[in-house]
């Protein structure tokens, strides 16, 4: 079953053995384990429904809390230390595109506020719930959840927007085909939310981010239903299926995803190397990238983020043994790993995987081979409960990413990890901030950084405030290096103060505008990609 209150199924646990837990001592002293709330004193807390009684709408205390929050950090602790959000005031569990079209339209006849739901895996607050007058509808997408259509010819697949990863892949390997989408809350996340939040998968770099794979659709909004055709290319004007990515439920309802499918590959495999440091590292993926070969995936860790994996990997005596090996071939302290994956019929993928070694060798690359690398495939999605066990210990856990090109990815990098370091200083509290790149482009890189730092006593302010701190900070220094404000997880309502610097003033109109054309009451998701959604309480 899946947890209330943390990450994933109860039944899966990521344990950390003594070497990990001695690093987290070492580090960042003892962990302040907390009393986590009760879900019943939740419900019990639940003002009435400002809803009336509708046949398609669940009022119920215990249909409407799930659909309260995602997983950000700031979601994870009103969880973990009983701070109620601003609840929605039913939640419709929608079975069609009909249904939804029946249920805006009242919405919009009302002024009742909607906010779509799907896999509730959103790390930008994108479910956050608006504290005013008007009733808030959630409208559940989860039972939208199947291959519609399977176009063998364009290989071309059409799914509900809630359908989920496993589901997607589930259903199209039965046939024969993959979609290649693997973002790390695949277990959870679904087509229709990654169209909207422009997500990002582990394996992009053969299959694309999501606005490559998504072909057409059908979206719902207050004034209308907009149908997107398939179209190979057009150069009929703008290309409306760039209104839909992204737009995190502010224009309408994605109901149905068309996306681009490939056959089941011959071959995939995935590689572990180790680069002297970061320079090099930096300019091996680079070369790598640009040169164009048929690699799946890309995937460096700097010199924290390697010691840190190592650290939690265990097998401490064969560790050891690696590590002396590596000091011998001249990886040693601030060594960086990178995981390298090949996915490609037989004869392409010992090509590329022959060119990349020999490319990635006159950077000092030292190669040993798969094992590691099926050990990141085979819990690749399970990174995420590791905030659960992080949490017993006392611990808490957040990432931030962005994307720059080449030549500020080190500056940024390193400004990211130290403006954490500077915003938990104030409060006495060290933290611990590594990082990875994880979708790499012959022009920049996604950079992918992570913090952990001990769970401040006291319940939800101080460690909100801590929060927020760590999130002005990074954000300041993601601004001033030219970075995007996401590069994979969307805006939300998180991030949507630093958007206008980016999209600029007339970029932000735009936007505004397009919100008016679909949505001229203002029901859609407020307060989401504009900071027009309040009040709000945190």
């Amino acid at each position: 079953m899946r947890r209330w209150n943390g990450w994933g199924d109860d039944a899966t646990a990521m344990n950390l053995g003594e070497g990990a837990r001695a690093m987290l001592a070492e580090r960042l002293g003892p962990g302040h384990p907390g009393q986590d709330a009760r879900r019943e004193d939740l419900l019990a807390r639940i003002p009435p429904s400002r809803l009336p009684e509708h046949p398609l709408i669940d009022r119920s205390p215990e249909a409407r809390l799930p659909v309260a929050w995602g997983e950000s950090y700031a979601d994870w602790i009103r969880k973990r230390l009983g701070h109620l959000p601003p609840v929605p005031d039913g939640v419709a569990f929608v079975e069609s595109g009909e249904q939804v079209r029946t249920l805006l339209d009242l919405a919009h006849a009302q002024r009742w506020v909607v906010i779509p739901f799907a896999g509730g895996t959103s790390v930008s607050g994108h479910l956050d719930c608006p504290a005013g007058e008007r009733p808030v509808l959630s409208l559940h997408l989860g039972r939208l959840n199947r291959l519609l259509h399977l176009d063998r010819t364009s290989q071309l697949a059409t799914f509900g927007a809630g359908t989920p990863g496993p589901l997607v892949e589930s259903q199209l390997r039965a046939q024969g085909y993959t979609l290649g989408h693997f973002p790390q809350s695949f277990e959870y996340s679904t087509v229709g939310g990654w169209v909207v939040t422009r997500s990002s998968g582990q394996q992009s770099l053969r299959y694309g981010r999501i606005e490559q794979l998504f072909a057409g659709g059908r979206m719902e909004t207050p004034v209308g239903t907009l149908a997107l055709p398939t179209l190979p290319a057009s150069s009929a004007g703008p290309d409306l299926r760039e209104i839909v990515l992204g737009s995190e439920g502010r224009f309408g309802v994605l109901t149905e995803a068309t996306v681009r499918v490939s056959p089941l590959p011959g071959h995939e495999s995935f590689h572990a190397l180790f680069l002297p440091d970061w320079d090099a590292a930096e300019a091996a993926v680079r070369a790598l990238v640009q040169e164009r070969l048929p690699l799946s995936m890309l995937r460096l860790s700097n010199g924290i983020e390697t010691e840190t994996n190592l650290r939690l990997a265990g097998h401490e005596r064969q560790i050891a043994l690696l590590e002396r090996y590596l000091g011998w071939r001249g990886c040693g302290q601030g060594k960086c790993l990178l995981t390298l994956g090949v996915t490609a019929a037989p004869a392409t993928a010992r090509h590329a995987l022959r060119a990349a070694r020999k490319l990635l060798a006159r950077h000092g690359a030292v190669y040993i081979g798969p094992a590691l690398g099926s050990k990141w495939a085979a819990n690749r999605f399970k990174g995420p409960y590791l905030r659960n066990t992080l949490w017993e210990l006392g611990y808490s856990v957040d990432t931030i990413e962005t994307a720059v090109d080449w030549p500020r990815v080190k500056p940024l990098m390193l400004a990211m990890e130290q403006a954490a370091r500077d915003a938990f200083a104030p409060f006495g509290t060290p933290v611990h901030a590594f990082t990875h790149l994880s979708h790499l482009y012959p022009q920049g890189s996604s950079i992918y950084a992570q913090y952990v730092w001990p769970t401040a006593p006291g319940g939800f302010a101080p460690n909100f405030a801590r929060w927020q701190a760590l999130k002005k900070a990074v954000a300041a220094q993601i601004a001033a290096h030219g970075g995007t404000v996401s590069h994979q997880h969307g805006v939300g309502r998180d991030h949507a103060a630093h958007l206008a610097q980016e999209k600029g003033p007339l970029g932000m109109a735009t936007l505004a505008g397009l919100c008016r054309q679909f949505d001229p009451h203002g029901i859609m998701n407020p307060g989401k990609l504009l900071q027009d959604g309040g009040p709000w309480r945190d």
